[in-house]
């Protein structure tokens, strides 16, 4: 995927934890968008974020 998370800042913006509704962070090397605030980081797949809790992998786990 190419680095369009990092490089335009208003696709994350927009987009909020579907649980929480606190802002996300992107980490470039998972390709994940990371919610703190939930403890949750979803995936993104083909350019595309699953923004379902179900797909979200549990970052307190690790």
């Amino acid at each position: 995927m190419p680095d369009t998370w990092r490089t335009d800042s208003r696709l994350l913006q927009m987009l909020v934890c579907p649980l929480t509704k606190m802002p996300l962070s992107y980490d470039a090397e998972r390709q994940e968008l990371v919610s703190k605030a939930a403890g949750l980081a979803y995936p993104i797949r083909d350019g595309i974020p699953i923004m379902l809790p179900e797909e979200a992998r549990d970052i307190n786990r690790e």
